[in-house]
């Protein structure tokens, strides 16, 4: 088991930039796929990215490919997410879950979760 906390959210000016962080709790973080996922009022719950367990291969909506970058840091049981060139259609909770079979588009896929880190983008 896994247990997820987020951190980074805040507000921003269309264009800005915000750098999300997700800390796992466990000796067991290289085990997982990690994934950030949005959340905004009165949508449903939509992939933004994901990385492997190693880090090497990486995963991007089409709506933040080119802006967004996923990282991690396993030694920190660590997940990132650079957010660049911000737009008003980003603002949302942003939520970082784990996956130990692999990652998905599929929000129900995921089997932990944190609370959330709210973005704010102001234009």
């Amino acid at each position: 088991q896994v247990q997820l906390v987020e951190s980074g959210g805040g507000l921003v000016q269309t264009g800005g930039s915000l750098r999300l962080s997700c800390a796992a709790s466990g000796r067991t973080f290289s085990r997982y796929y990690m994934a950030w996922l949005r959340q905004a009022p009165g949508k449903e719950r939509e992939f933004v990215a994901a990385i492997s367990k190693s880090g090497s291969s990486t995963y991007y909506a089409d709506s933040v490919k080119g802006r967004f970058t996923i990282s991690r840091d396993n030694a920190k049981n660590t997940v990132f997410l650079q957010m660049n060139s911000l737009k008003p259609d980003d603002p949302a909770l942003y939520y970082c879950a784990a996956d130990n079979l692999g990652y998905s588009f599929a929000p129900s896929a995921y089997d932990y979760w944190g609370q959330g880190t709210q973005v704010t983008v102001s234009s």
